[in-house]
């Protein structure tokens, strides 16, 4: 594997956990938030944001 792809993997792993973490401690109490009202959507959003984020920091560090 690319150390693209590897960095990429990282942070959607790390995203993931991140944003379940966010859910379970923080999350929604209402219901009414978006993506912090159901526990697979703040995964989700958490596993894209990490990929996204992990992607541009590999971008920086070239």
């Amino acid at each position: 594997m690319s150390k693209k792809t590897i960095m990429i993997i990282i942070g959607v792993i790390i995203g993931g956990i991140s944003g379940y973490l966010y859910w379970k401690y923080i999350g929604c109490s209402t219901g009414t938030c978006a993506i912090t009202s159901v526990c697979y959507k703040s995964t989700l959003y958490g596993m894209f944001m990490g990929g996204m984020l992990f992607d541009l920091i590999r971008d920086f560090l070239k």
